[in-house]
């Protein structure tokens, strides 16, 4: 699972595909299952650094239960 923000969120799929970043190279291939939008950017900030923590890394894993099937 791979958590982040971005203004392109095509582009920046692409570009983790292709093995341009390299966090996520060794985990190809990715596969978009879940994204939030925002209007601000400071919104989208601080809802990545929520989910990163350790309260939000379990909120988005019992909201994405059955689509991780328990790999997480």
């Amino acid at each position: 699972m791979y958590i982040g923000f971005t203004d392109d969120l095509k582009k920046r799929v692409t570009q983790h595909n292709k093995g341009l970043s390299s966090y996520t190279r060794h985990k190809r291939p990715w596969k978009l299952i879940y994204y939030e939008a925002f209007s601000n950017r400071l919104d989208a900030k601080d809802r990545e650094e929520y989910l990163k923590s350790g309260w939000g890394f379990r909120s988005i894993k019992k909201i994405l239960k059955r689509t991780l099937g328990g790999v997480a």
